[in-house]
């Protein structure tokens, strides 16, 4: 559910928990199992309870509900009990979710997800594994925060790539609230942050290297195959693997001076020779210029493929702004295309270009290492003459 601010979510998932427990919704088959659990969740302990409070003033003030309420406690966390052994709990996701471990539930209410800070982990790893027991249901609640996460999990919903229901709501079909003073609001903010807060809608939010708008003109403009006759050459950048990092090596094409993805490896956990050896094997595969990352250790790389002649970039704050400023240009030029690779990252998982490269912020990109292979992959392209776009820097 996508919502802008005020429209009623929380209410709505208040009735929605309140129903579920009183006639405990699941597949019948699980009835002889655990009680009844339904969870509200969010990024902070106090968002969480937002929804859980709503439901107990429901209740408190219903005459019908009321009688069926057969405990409320406060702590460790808030709880509510039911005459049917159904209970609702309020938690929080904080520290990647690692208060939830251990528990299971029928019903996963997760507010404001568009905030989480690593939604993925907790949502797949954590949260998803805790209603495996029961066959439970997961709703993702969350006024939109930018073309992250939680557009691309809509985005995958709204086109059939993913089974689940998808829902809009803009903040002026709430009649409960002052129409004056959304009226108000429509007059003095922009219109990003018109579609965003009222409207509910996905918007850049000026924090991205890459608008969602080049990103998706960069998919529409790829060419599968190079006309015959064409002049083209090959320029090869590898960003190499840190600690948590995986090494990743890009290819692009070029003719004409638009740019081609053509080949990528993405990798974690080899040794130096294993990368050496592949780095060989894609130069004389595609010969070209090669732009090495030659942060740390990574002068012993370039040492050792002294004979393709690489050009070594050592990666500062300055040097970074630089190289992903440059990026930035050529797809606002329109000179760069690619497909969407999709690439398989530990068991179960797959790695997505287009995931990475709309959640890479000014201000949060250390973990980006395809971002910075094609970043150094389209550094020769950067033409000193023309007028570049200044880097928005908050924290490198």
């Amino acid at each position: 559910m996508v919502t802008g601010n005020r429209w009623g979510k929380s209410f709505v998932c208040a009735v929605k928990i309140l129903h579920d427990a009183i006639y405990k919704i699941r597949p019948l088959k699980y009835d002889r199992a655990a009680p009844y659990r339904i969870v509200t969740a969010s990024i902070t302990q106090d968002q969480a309870n937002i929804i859980f409070n709503t439901a107990l003033r429901l209740v408190r003030e219903s005459e019908l509900l009321e009688p069926l309420l057969k405990k409320v406690t406060a702590t460790p966390y808030p709880r509510m009990r039911f005459g049917n052994n159904a209970t609702i709990e309020s938690r929080t996701t904080q520290n990647r979710g690692q208060y939830l471990l251990g528990q299971d539930y029928d019903l996963f209410i997760f507010d404001e997800v568009a905030f989480e800070t690593d939604p993925e982990y907790v949502v797949e790893e954590v949260i998803q594994m805790r209603l495996a027991d029961r066959a439970g249901r997961l709703f993702l609640v969350s006024t939109p925060n930018g073309k992250n996460w939680f557009y691309q999990r809509a985005l995958e919903i709204h086109n059939a790539k993913r089974p689940g229901y998808l829902q809009y709501g803009d903040s002026r079909e709430n009649p409960f609230i002052s129409r004056d003073y959304l009226d108000e609001r429509l007059h003095f903010f922009s219109d990003k942050r018109i579609k965003q807060n009222i409207m509910g809608q996905f918007v850049d939010t000026g924090g991205e290297i890459l608008k969602g708008a080049y990103i998706d003109r960069a998919l529409s403009a790829i060419r599968q195959e190079t006309p015959p006759g064409e002049n083209k050459r090959y320029l090869t950048g590898w960003d190499l693997a840190r600690k948590r990092t995986a090494t990743v090596g890009i290819t692009v094409e070029v003719v004409d001076g638009l740019a081609r993805v053509v080949e990528l490896e993405r990798f974690k956990q080899f040794d130096w020779s294993v990368i050496i050896e592949k780095i060989i094997l894609r130069q004389q595969r595609f010969p070209g210029q090669l732009i090495v990352d030659a942060t740390g250790l990574g002068d012993v790389i370039v040492e050792q493929l002294r004979e393709y002649h690489p050009t070594a970039v050592i990666f500062t704050p300055n040097t970074k702004a630089e190289l992903l400023t440059n990026v930035e240009l050529l797809h606002a030029q329109n000179k760069i295309s690619y497909k969407r690779w999709e690439l398989p990252d530990g068991t179960g998982k797959i790695w997505s270009l287009e995931d990475e490269l709309r959640s890479a912020r000014w201000d949060d990109n250390n973990d980006c290492d395809a971002l910075m292979a094609l970043a150094l992959a389209v550094w020769p392209l950067r033409t000193r003459s023309e007028i570049s776009h200044q880097p928005r820097i908050g924290r490198i």
